[in-house]
């Protein structure tokens, strides 16, 4: 069984079912382990793969067994057949989403990928979250966005990790030099995931691994399980480093502007360090990602250029539809979280007091 002592890093407890193929895979979970119906992945609905609730949530419990587990949950789980046959059902119909989401690239020689990538990214129109959050956002909006961003960045680069025993030689290096920073370079108060674990908690909020998943919809879910997908499949190790070069590509100003809306509605210095630190750290990075990175991979494997450009263009195109999620909701007037999950339970004033440090109920 994976157990833990201090929830703050996992294993967390097993999520709410979102479907009938979720409902199926959390009961069985709690058995020991055994072969799950054959037709399973059949019933998976024809809703759109990227927002249909039952497929991201089959996704993410799948692939959380290759990271921290589930609490109570028999870790030989990880490895069951019919288990990888589930998961993968939902990955081809997942893939193929993504694909068609994405649609045709530009074609790029090898030499030429840093530039292309810079094209995509240059291309991307998504709606501007950062600049709401910088300008207009309310307290309890900013809540919600950190909220959604709490499943990632409390396991911040591990998914982009997967790809190191992959690599080799330039690109092998440049991936190392980049998590280095990600991981504190070895010291835990460093981490970006414990930056993040402080911001949470200047906010109010639970500081518990993976605390928050029965409040996230599924495009929330999608975004994780896009970097999960390119990250435990060799043959998409293209792909993952792209998607990691999209995000440095795209870091710097948008956590500026995270960092100056926290500031606006009265937060501190350490409840902005988490962005603040992506300012610097990411800016450096974008030229790591692009040239030493991607452009070192595919100078030693050539063939993968489309896979490159494929994860910067998914890792984008998926944040679009987050983003514009959120922004709806908003707009809307209503919150962006999964209302069944009920409100986010916090004992923080409106507006913070500089220094203050608000304590989140468990």
């Amino acid at each position: 069984m994976s157990e833990s002592t201090d929830r703050r890093y996992g294993p967390a407890p097993l999520p709410q079912p979102r479907g009938p193929v979720s409902a199926a895979l959390l009961d069985a979970l709690r058995r020991a382990p055994h072969d799950l119906p054959a037709r399973l992945g059949a019933r998976l609905g024809p809703a759109d793969p990227v927002t249909d609730e039952d497929l991201q949530l089959t996704l993410f419990c799948c692939y959380e067994l290759h990271y921290r587990g589930w609490r109570s949950v028999d870790e030989e789980w990880e490895w069951q057949p019919s288990l990888l046959a589930l998961r993968a059902r939902a990955e081809r119909r997942f893939e193929a989403a993504l694909r068609e989401l994405v649609g045709p690239l530009p074609v790029a020689l090898p030499g030429g990928v840093p530039a292309a990538l810079a094209d995509v990214v240059a291309a991307d129109d998504g709606p501007s979250l950062a600049g709401h959050l910088q300008r207009r956002a309310t307290l309890a909006q900013f809540r919600e966005f950190v909220t959604h961003r709490s499943i990632y960045h409390l396991r911040e680069a591990d998914p982009h990790s997967w790809a190191l025993p992959r690599l080799g030689g330039p690109a092998k290096a440049a991936l190392v030099e980049i998590q280095m920073d990600e991981y504190g370079n070895g010291r835990l108060d460093r981490m970006h995931a414990e930056l993040f674990r402080v911001t949470l908690a200047r906010l109010g909020l639970d500081t518990g691994y993976a605390a928050h998943l029965d409040a996230v919809p599924a495009v929330t879910l999608a975004t994780n399980n896009l970097m999960s997908l390119f990250g435990l499949h060799r043959r998409l190790r293209g792909a993952l480093l792209g998607h990691l070069a999209a995000y440095e590509m795209t870091s710097s100003l948008p956590n500026r502007r995270y960092g100056n809306g926290l500031r606006r509605l009265g937060l501190d210095e350490v409840a902005t360090r988490f962005y603040d630190e992506h300012v610097e750290a990411d800016a450096v990075h974008e030229q790591i990602a692009a040239y030493d990175l991607c452009g070192g991979l595919v100078r030693v494997e050539p063939d993968l250029a489309p896979d490159v450009l494929f994860g910067a263009a998914a890792a984008l195109a998926v944040d679009r539809l987050f983003a514009a999620h959120l922004l709806d909701a908003w707009t809307a007037g209503r919150t962006s979280l999964r209302e069944a999950a009920g409100p986010i339970r916090v004992t923080l004033r409106e507006r913070p007091r500089g220094g203050e440090i608000p304590t989140a109920v468990a």
